[in-house]
Parts: structure tokens; C-alpha cells; sequence
């Protein structure tokens, strides 16, 4: 009968055991997903300061419009071939939902060099924000765009028309890129963070 208890006793020791270390690992995950999701919105509140100091008609634009993104990404190039990663996150103006996502960049033609950007979305209807959101987006190939000026571009001076309905503005460690480039770059939900 002792053995028996005894048995028992350890089954359930060992059973809780392994609760307490699954729960434990469970809570671990959690809190680095709230850390990963405060880290994308932090920097994105960065670059919309640093784009509002740059361009500052861009506020309005990105306040009155029907959605926004906001991605950082560091590219690295090595003779050749070069590519490029990002986190970033859509933000649903009328609703308020994040959505948080990724970007990949693939580049081809020769250099060296690291290069860090990010890039600003302003999406004009809620066609193309969810479309952005719910399907992606991508670059194909090399595509060039210069930025409107102030005397051009009304409230979205500084940015560049990528598409029908969302505008672009490009930031790199110098402020508002002047010319707008995309190169074979894909922009998609992350699903580890939503």
C-alpha cells in the first residue's frame, strides 16, 4: 500500500512539475511577443517624428488619411547580390487596429555597403489599406519615383505615388529622401506578432 502512495505521489509531483514549467514557458513567450510588438511601435513613433520634423504637411496627411504604415529596414549589399529585412506595423485610422508586418528586400548589381531606411505608407482609401494589410504588396524589379516638392505636392509634398491611392515617403539617416526607391521588396503580415 506504501509503494502504492508512493507511486502515486510521484506521478502527480512529476505532472505538476510539468505544468508549472509549461505555463512558465508559455508566460516567457508572451511577455517577449509584448516586448517585440512595444519595440515596432516605439520605432515607428520615431520615424513619425523625424518625418514630421522633415516634411511637416505630412502630419495632416498621415492623421486624415484612411490608414498608415510604418516600416524600419536595414539592407546589406555584398558585391553582387544584397538583401534587406524589416518589422513594422498598419495602422487603421478610423478603427485604430495594428496590424504588425515584415518586409524582405532582395537586391541585384554590384556594391558594398549597409544601408538603413524607413518607409512611411499613407494609404488614401480603405481599398487599398486593407488590400496592403490583407494581401501584401510588392515592388517588382527597380522602380523610381521622385517626391513631390512643396510647390508640386499639397499635403503630400515629400512623398511619392507608388500606387493608385497610397503615397510613400522614404527616410534615411540624412532626413527625406529626395527620390523614392524600391527595389524587389514584399511587404507581409507578421504572424508571430499578430
Amino acid at each position: 500500500m506504501k509503494n502504492t502512495l508512493t507511486g502515486l505521489t510521484k506521478s502527480k509531483v512529476v505532472m505538476l512539475a510539468l505544468v508549472f514549467t509549461f505555463a512558465l514557458m508559455a508566460h516567457a513567450a508572451d511577455d517577449k511577443k509584448l516586448k517585440q510588438r512595444k519595440d515596432v511601435r516605439n520605432v515607428a513613433q520615431k520615424v513619425l517624428r523625424q518625418l514630421y520634423k522633415a516634411e511637416p504637411e505630412a502630419k495632416a496627411a498621415v492623421e486624415n488619411a484612411a490608414g498608415y504604415a510604418v516600416f524600419n529596414n536595414m539592407g546589406v549589399k555584398i558585391l553582387v547580390a544584397g538583401s534587406g529585412r524589416g518589422k513594422g506595423i498598419a495602422v487603421d485610422n478610423k478603427t485604430k487596429k495594428e496590424t504588425f508586418m515584415k518586409m524582405v528586400e532582395l537586391q541585384a548589381g554590384l556594391g558594398i555597403g549597409v544601408k538603413k531606411f524607413n518607409v512611411v505608407f499613407v494609404f488614401d482609401n480603405d481599398k487599398v489599406l486593407n488590400s496592403f494589410i490583407n494581401s501584401g504588396w510588392q515592388f517588382g524589379g527597380q522602380a523610381t519615383a521622385a517626391a513631390k516638392t512643396k510647390n508640386q505636392g499639397g499635403a503630400m509634398a515629400g512623398a511619392a505615388s507608388v500606387s493608385d491611392g497610397v503615397w510613400m515617403y522614404q527616410m534615411t539617416e540624412k532626413g527625406l529622401a529626395a527620390e523614392i526607391t524600391a527595389k524587389s521588396t514584399k511587404y507581409y503580415k507578421d504572424d508571430d506578432l499578430n
